[in-house]
């Protein structure tokens, strides 16, 4: 058969869908898992960095939560303040809720801190930049197991000893680092844009911190109590403390909607993460 009667091939070639979200979340998740070395040693290496040069060392890990519990501890007794009972006694009561309060604030400046840190890396390696979340949280865990270990200290040298619930603690703490992470996925594209919003970041936390059970109860009644009552923060913190401290769970069904929300917003954070990023630090150091 000569070629000029031989059939022509005819193909069509059609731009690729690279904004297809299940392929993204695909992707996105695989690399997550498979960056666990990579984000291990990165968070060892900064762990280490953080606590080498300091004369203090790991101390640093609860001083925050500390000095704030022990400068409302002393405006309460000295009368500065009044306080509506707490039903435990105060001491546990402030340093738990500044615990767990320090832990959700660096869990949202968690992405943003790293990636800032990592800009000459990802404008120079290729490697999965999901590796710098994971590196945050495996940092955020490390911290946060040596402030509950604290806790746990404070929660039996007062007499209120062991509970059942207090299995379930570190739970609630693994998703106040998911909702804190989560929030931060979204927040660090724009960070690194605008150096600004990191201060507004800072400055919101800090008076965020005023309408949420962090040192006090909420009120009895009020707008204040409506505000609280809404404020996811509120069933974030009431419910670790509660599960520290052998309480029964008030805010249990807003707090599991939180980690329902929270895992699923997590999976579209890292894709928005994971897209934007590299776009971004190329242009910056272009």
């Amino acid at each position: 058969m000569s070629r000029e009667s031989m059939p022509l091939e005819t193909r069509i070639y059609q731009k690729e869908n690279n904004l297809n979200l299940g392929k993204l979340l695909k992707e996105s998740a695989k690399d997550l898992v498979g960056s666990h070395f990579l984000a291990k040693q990165l968070a060892i290496r900064d762990i280490k960095s953080q606590y080498r040069q300091s004369y203090l060392g790991i101390v640093w890990a609860f001083v925050t939560p500390i000095t704030s519990a022990l400068v409302w501890i002393f405006l309460n007794l000295s009368g500065t303040i009044k306080l509506s009972d707490t039903g435990v006694p105060y001491a546990v009561y402030v340093f738990s809720g500044t615990l767990i309060w320090s832990i959700i604030t660096e869990a949202i400046n968690s992405p943003t801190s790293n990636t800032k840190a990592a800009r000459g890396i990802i404008s120079k390696i290729n490697f999965p930049k999901e590796a710098l979340v994971l590196s945050g949280i495996y940092k955020l865990l490390f911290n946060s197991s040596i402030k509950i270990g604290l806790l746990v200290i404070l929660i039996f040298a007062f007499g209120i000893g062991f509970h059942g619930s207090l299995l379930l603690f570190p739970i609630a703490i693994l998703t106040a680092i998911l909702f804190g992470t989560t929030v931060g996925l979204f927040i660090t594209p724009i960070a690194l844009i605008y150096n600004d919003v990191s201060k507004i970041i800072s400055m919101g936390l800090s008076l965020l911190m005023y309408i949420t059970p962090v040192v006090y109860a909420i009120p009895k009644a009020g707008v204040m109590k409506t505000v609280m009552e809404i404020n996811p923060f509120t069933a974030l913190i009431l419910t670790a403390r509660n599960l520290a401290l052998g309480n029964t769970p008030e805010y249990w069904v807003y707090f599991c909607t939180i980690l329902l929300v929270s895992a699923a917003l997590f999976l579209i954070g890292l894709v928005f993460y994971r897209i934007s990023i590299p776009i971004i630090v190329e242009r910056l150091s272009a």
